[in-house]
């Protein structure tokens, strides 16, 4: 028998107002030299997604979602959250390198 799992996909593009927020606190020195990009990276792997994006992360009949894996590209993040590790088929998927590069064989 087949076992059925959620997975969700989200697309963060990362050259916007919302992406350049302030994500986490500043140190003891006031300075903090990283990337707005590298903020909103630990933003989500700290799992702040969940407050930041309510509307889109409801978790459906309270199923755990776990943040796998972050693929990082030029102009966003494509964040795979699921129940357990599992790979996204390339047709099914948000991230436009991955279905696009199956595009032409079809």
């Amino acid at each position: 028998m087949e076992t059925k799992s959620t997975q969700q996909e989200i697309l963060l593009f990362t050259n916007t107002r919302f992406s350049s927020r302030q994500w986490t606190e500043k140190d003891e020195t006031g300075k903090d030299n990283r990337s707005s990009r590298e903020k909103l990276e630990e933003a989500c792997w700290n799992g702040l997604i969940w407050q930041i994006l309510p509307e889109i992360c409801e978790k459906p009949n309270d199923i755990s979602m776990t943040l796998w894996e972050i693929n990082v590209a030029n102009s966003f993040f494509d964040l795979n959250f699921s129940e357990f590790p599992r790979d996204i088929e390339k047709e099914f998927s948000i991230d436009p390198y991955k279905f696009l590069d199956i595009q032409g064989r079809n």
